[in-house]
């Protein structure tokens, strides 16, 4: 009998590997993060806002793509801050690693009533073009 520590044999390592083309997404945590964020470039759209800069040399990793959430008290109680959250999370999830820029970091911003109602299919939508507003021409 194997100790309930051990993995089971043939499922070490499936599916749980980073294809090697996508970027690293790591989550901002200190406030200084955000408040550099929130200088750099915006674009509002209908369900949030999105925050973007580009990080300088000699700052954190530079081939890492930082996220960060923020949703303020006037989306409501914390249900409804968390629920925003949530949705904002996993747009972030399903699209900044093939779509964000390596050595940026991005903030998205829930708003109130759009955030926890809008349609799904349509915030993701959103995020593609704020990253094309936000990347384009002024580079």
């Amino acid at each position: 009998m194997t100790p309930p520590e051990a993995p089971v044999q043939g499922q070490v390592g499936r599916g749980t590997d980073t294809p090697p083309a996508v970027s690293v997404c790591l989550t901002l945590a200190r406030r200084a993060d955000f408040l550099r964020a929130a200088q750099g470039r915006r674009q509002g759209m209908p369900g949030f806002l999105l925050q973007a800069r580009h990080r300088g040399p000699g700052e954190a990793d530079p081939q890492a793509i930082r996220v960060g959430f923020t949703c303020s008290k006037k989306l409501g109680n914390a249900v409804a801050r968390n629920r925003a959250k949530r949705r904002l999370r996993e747009i972030a999830r399903a699209i900044l690693p093939l779509h964000g820029q390596p050595g940026w970091d991005y903030v998205l911003v829930g708003r109130p009533e759009a955030t926890a109602s809008r349609d799904f299919a349509a915030m993701t939508a959103d995020l593609l073009r704020a990253l094309g507003k936000i990347h384009g021409s002024r580079e």
